[in-house]
């Protein structure tokens, strides 16, 4: 990567623009649902309309890593904005909901070269001690999202329609393109290679079989005999996708890989972190809906602190990779995570609205140190034709944590309302879901309110329990690694 000619600040802003616009796509839609089913119709097939978009998102990843190593990051990067924005106009010109679900898995194809192919660019363009600081303020850009997308989501389908939720990607994609295009220049030389189609077709069966039957296990929708069987078909796929790989000479993913601790290690933490934070932020504005009855737009602040703190624990992180092994550096963010994971599962059911702000800047803080510790160690293992991999693979198990986690956690939910439900006669799971929406709570009767703040409160009593296990966890995979990999401070550029 030429450091000479590539304008830095530009394609930094570029590339920062890009992940904003991917990770506001994933959740905007939700606000939007509504008004979307309205016109539509469809609403058996809503929840499609996200699983899809994360789903061809994940299968799309390793992919656009391997190619990003071989065909060079601004071409892969270029093609994945030009799919993410075709899809986001057909998706805004949708007629059905089934055309719609279609369109949305072009969209999520697009969307999954953006995050790793970004991390990759950041990587090439920058060293090692201001590495950090710049992926922590990109990977921040899922957090902000995720409080700047109902408000925008709200704003543009009351003032416009819902199709501009689409159609905004169309000028914003187009002149990020054309930044990247204008101030992005590589110096690699694109490599002879051949597709490893076979690899491509098992690891994408292997993760389809196993999102799915996780997503389907959480929503309930699924016996035991689909659960065993959906897992199974995912063993078998992920071993012939291994053979493949030990087979062919250029392999999707590289086995090699696996045989570096440290690369194992960390990715594993990142899957389990990741799980972490996808519990902390859809059960904390359950918390501030349903318990303290705040609206929506008030109850999503209560992470806006964890957003802003990420992008601080980016900054500490550039400064201890210079002087700490990862193994230290996990632990001193884990500690800071357990803090916040502690703080609550012991929040008594009436805690004030503004101690969220305080474990949420203090659980942000360990999320933005231990995330790009992960990253920035991932990537510094591995040699520099493989930095695209190595991002897409960490990228990947960060999503097949959040995946799998929040899965376990709608499990833990249901079963924990379920059980204060049958505990309590004149409650109805239908009165739980009233409960969550503060306007809907509001028709509920007001002697049966108490009772049902007790069932919530233990149902994410027991999550945030789950969330310290989960943690503990981490700590555990983190020993393994007292002894460090490769010095960070080895040029990978």
């Amino acid at each position: 990567m030429s450091k000479k000619q590539t304008n830095v600040g530009v394609v930094t802003g570029a590339v920062f623009v890009a992940t904003f616009m991917s990770a506001v796509e994933g959740t905007i839609v939700s606000t939007a649902m509504p008004t979307i089913v309205g016109d539509l119709h469809g609403v058996a097939l809503m929840n499609w309309v996200f699983s899809i978009f994360l789903l061809t998102n994940a299968l799309a990843t390793p992919i656009y890593g391997k190619l990003a190593d071989t065909v060079g990051r601004k071409r892969v990067f270029l093609i994945g904005l030009l799919i993410f924005i075709v899809g986001s106009t057909l998706s805004g010109m949708s007629h059905s909901m089934a055309t719609l679900i279609a369109w949305r898995a072009l969209q999520g194809i697009g969307a999954g070269a953006i995050m790793p192919v970004s991390f990759t660019i950041l990587a090439d363009i920058y060293p090692v001690e201001k590495r950090a600081r710049v992926m922590g303020l990109n990977g921040s850009a899922w957090g902000i999202a995720a409080v700047v997308a109902p408000l925008l989501g709200g704003f543009i389908v009351d003032h416009l329609s819902w199709h501009w939720i689409f159609f905004i990607n169309i000028p914003i994609g187009i002149v990020t393109m054309a930044l990247i295009w204008f101030f992005l220049f590589e110096t690699m030389d694109r490599k002879p290679f051949t597709m490893d189609w076979g690899g491509c077709l098992w690891l994408s069966v292997g993760l389809l079989l196993m999102m799915l039957t996780f997503q389907l296990l959480g929503e309930g929708q699924l016996n035991l005999m689909w659960v065993v069987g959906g897992f199974i078909l995912a063993i078998i796929a992920f071993g012939l996708f291994i053979r493949q790989e030990k087979r062919v000479v250029d392999p999707l993913i590289p086995m090699t890989l696996f045989t570096d601790r440290t690369f194992v290690i960390q990715n594993l933490i990142a899957a389990l972190l990741s799980g972490f934070i996808m519990g902390f932020e859809v059960y904390l504005p359950t918390w501030t809906q349903g318990l303290l009855g705040l609206p929506a737009s008030q109850a999503g602040f209560a992470i806006t602190p964890s957003s802003l703190m990420w992008i601080v624990g980016s900054f500490v992180a550039g400064k201890l990779l210079l002087s700490r092994s990862p193994y230290q550096i996990v632990n001193i963010s884990l500690i800071l995570v357990t803090v916040g994971a502690v703080a609550m599962a012991v929040a008594p059911v009436s805690t004030p609205f503004w101690t969220f702000f305080v474990i949420a800047a203090i659980c942000g803080t360990g999320f933005g140190i231990t995330i790009t510790t992960t990253t920035v160690t991932v990537q510094s293992q591995v040699d520099v034709d493989e930095v695209g991999v190595a991002t897409s693979f960490n990228t990947l198990a960060r999503t097949l944590g959040q995946t799998v986690m929040v899965s376990i956690f709608g499990i833990i939910m249901n079963v924990a309302m379920t059980r204060g439900v049958a505990e309590h006669s004149g409650t109805t799971m239908g009165m739980m879901n009233q409960l969550i929406n503060p306007q809907k709570a509001k028709s509920l009767p007001s002697h049966l309110l108490p009772t049902l703040h007790g069932i919530l409160y233990q149902g994410l009593h027991a999550i945030f329990i789950a969330g310290v296990i989960l943690i503990a966890i981490s700590f555990m995979v983190n020993w393994f690694d007292r002894k460090s990999g490769r010095d960070l401070n080895e040029s990978t550029d």
